[in-house]
């Protein structure tokens, strides 16, 4: 295996290096993206080699037998199917939607419990002031076009990008047109619509579906758009994530907190993407279920007070530095990572430990479970690092779960689009004295000029920081007047409308605008990973697929099996079904026709992993009855009265199976019972 990927990771290093060369030298921009874009083809081209080379069972993964049996038993199905169903969306039915239900429960304990975050919830309908303050009006948009018959859209950067590279390929493609298409290649994450149109026109580019012609390309916005209210005013738009919400309450929740840093706000809910090409299941839909942490922090302190208990955890880390050497990913303990600076610090890295116990609690395999940093080009230019929990799938390796340090730089906008001060305060060690500059609104012209709107301008003009003050009365004195934005609305502001004082204080504490640390995990795509990850056949039986999901995150606990339709077992699967019910035990009793194994089958396949049998030897005393476990499908007799809690014990993961076998006798299989 690694004598074929060798030379592949030689020449991503190459690549590496002279990426690092170009930008130490402040190489030329063109230079630069042109190293960046071969670098990217590289480690393309020895990832897709690596996933190739995967081991035998994971090969054999049957995708289709497994989307089977999800659809067949309803654990989830494309929405509105009856009506020809719509791309990017899907129902949960009754198992997908308790499988959910846990999997959240578990993050709640996992996360706001465990580390007593501040939970919230919040509207997903954002006013657009909002988003333009965080930047998704004006960055969360692709160019589009559509087949001129079928109206089927495409993402023009995706169409141009695939036939360009289709054309590189060919060998009957001239040198002189390979060099002007890879130029273009370069250049394509920077093309405005004109750009893209010439780029259609000039290689007469269809639509990949029906070679159909392609519209000029439109510039899409990502977020559904819709109106507030019955006029029509106020526009607005379905959050596309759950993070502004925490944002715009820090200063609540830091009140609720006492004023102390650092703090966590959570939030679970519903975000929206209109996807223009929607694929790949869960993994790529317009509506999906979030879970996400703002984690506050001083910046200049991003130490972690319970570091410790991570520090030893070893996790696989794909680093930006292995990925640009061409490198595998390699396994360090998190102590080490953040020694060595791979973690930038140690509140990141906490969180990341978090994240990978979470996963392998609910039932990730470890094998396939990777952290990979952004590289520099990939990264938000406000962020101090950032990596991604990813998981290996049949697609590759599938981003699950975000973990980034995104600086201050959220609660500035959101302060300047306000002139609300989103900041904490910091004790100094000792007094001191400091130069102050404010800028005081005159509330009397600014009144008599604005009306109704003169208290959001004297808001802003109050939060101006020293260096904005500084700009507005340089300009003020050298034009008289000055232009300010506010809140989307223009306002003329003149001298005297406000007034520049200096002076100075002693003062005991002073203002700091945290850092978030935000884990922000894919509800859908963690679930998706967990079908792939805990989906079996078994073996001599290739009918028989199942699920091996942990009974911590399986949709029902326990089945309760007649061994047959004798109306003596009637009170006894009543009574146990009961108890179960008291024990909180979420169970499902089959007394339907079919023999015991082909109910054991079905119980397999919605995961259930615990099974009581209600057999003869159940209506003689001392009332016994025997317990299953799916993985291994051996079984033990108990006294059916303790069954609940032992199973109660097991669901919640008090005791383990092999426990439970040592204390009991394993049930020998009579003929009655024998599984088909």
């Amino acid at each position: 295996m690694e004598e074929v990927l060798a030379p592949l990771r030689k020449a991503v290093k190459q690549q590496g290096d002279l990426v690092r060369q170009l930008k130490a030298t402040n190489a030329n921009e063109f230079d630069l993206k042109k190293a960046v874009m071969e670098l990217k083809a590289k480690k393309k081209v020895l990832e897709d080699t690596e996933m190739q080379m995967t081991p035998a069972h994971e090969a054999a993964f049957d995708r289709i037998k497994m989307e089977d049996l999800l659809k067949r038993r309803f654990f989830y199905d494309h929405s509105f199917a009856i009506y020809g169903g719509i791309a990017g969306q899907y129902d949960f039915g009754p198992m997908g939607c308790a499988m959910k239900a846990n999997l959240l429960s578990l993050w709640r304990k996992h996360f706001i419990l465990e580390e007593q975050m501040l939970e919230v919830d919040c509207t997903m309908l954002t006013p657009e002031p909002v988003l333009v303050a965080s930047g998704h009006v004006e960055r969360f948009s692709d160019y589009m076009v559509k087949d001129v018959k079928t109206g089927e859209c495409f993402r023009v950067d995706h169409l141009i990008k695939a036939h360009l590279e289709k054309l590189m390929e060919d060998k009957k493609t001239p040198a002189e047109e390979k060099a002007q298409i890879e130029v273009i290649l370069i250049q394509l994450d920077g093309f405005d619509e004109h750009d893209m149109l010439k780029v259609l026109r000039k290689y007469d580019m269809k639509s990949p579906v029906t070679q159909n012609e392609v519209t000029d390309p439109i510039e899409f916005n990502l977020m559904f758009q819709t109106q507030i209210g019955p006029t029509g005013n106020v526009r607005g738009f379905l959050r596309p994530e759950t993070a502004q919400g925490i944002f715009v309450n820090f200063k609540r929740l830091l009140e609720f907190n006492h004023g102390k840093l650092p703090f966590a706000g959570a939030q679970i809910g519903n975000a929206f993407r209109n996807e223009i090409s929607p694929r790949s299941g869960l993994i790529r839909v317009r509506e999906f279920t979030m879970a996400e942490i703002e984690h506050f922090v001083d910046p200049q302190k991003k130490d972690h007070p319970k570091f410790g208990n991570v520090a030893d955890m070893v996790v696989t880390l794909y680093s930006a530095c292995n990925q640009m050497d061409g490198k595998s990913a390699e396994q360090k303990t998190l102590g080490e990572a953040v020694r060595e600076k791979i973690i930038d610090n140690e509140t990141l890295a906490y969180f990341m430990g978090r994240i990978y116990l979470f996963v392998v609690k609910v039932g990730c395999d470890m094998a396939r479970v990777r952290f990979r940093q952004h590289m520099g080009n990939e990264m938000a230019h406000y962020a101090c690092d950032c990596w991604d929990l990813e998981c290996k799938t049949s697609y590759g390796w599938v981003e699950c779960v975000g973990c980034a340090d995104r600086s201050c730089y959220d609660l500035s906008q959101h302060t300047k689009a306000t002139g609300i001060k989103l900041v904490a305060e910091k004790k100094l060690p000792a007094p001191k004295t400091i130069d102050v500059i404010e800028c005081q609104p005159m509330k009397g012209p600014i009144g008599k000029a604005f009306k109704k709107e003169a208290k959001q301008l004297a808001d802003h003009l109050s939060a101006f920081g020293p260096s904005e003050i500084e700009n507005l009365e340089k300009t003020l004195d050298g034009h008289s007047e000055i232009t300010l934005s506010v809140g989307g609305k223009d306002f003329v502001v003149t001298k005297d409308m406000v007034q520049i004082k200096r002076h100075q204080k002693t003062v005991h504490v002073e203002e700091i605008i945290p850092s978030v640390i935000e884990p922000s995990f894919g509800i859908g795509r963690v679930q998706y990973a967990l079908f792939e990850h805990n989906f079996r056949v078994r073996e001599g039986d290739e009918q028989r697929s199942y699920f091996t999901f942990p009974s911590c995150i399986a949709p029902i606990k326990c089945s309760v099996l007649p061994l047959s339709s004798n109306k003596d077992f009637e009170p006894f699967v009543k009574q146990l079904s009961e108890e179960l019910t008291k024990w909180d035990i979420t169970h499902r009793v089959d007394d339907s026709s079919g023999s015991i194994g082909r109910r054991y089958a079905r119980t397999d396949e919605i995961s259930i992993p615990f099974g009581i049998t209600i057999d003869f030897d159940s209506i003689k005393e001392p009332h016994t009855a025997t317990l299953r476990e799916r993985d291994s499908m051996r079984q033990i007799r108990a006294p059916l009265q303790g069954l609940p809690k032992i199973v109660s014990e097991l669901a919640n993961d008090k005791t383990t199976w092999d426990i439970i076998e040592s204390q009991y006798p394993q049930f020998t299989q009579q003929q009655a019972t024998h599984e088909d």
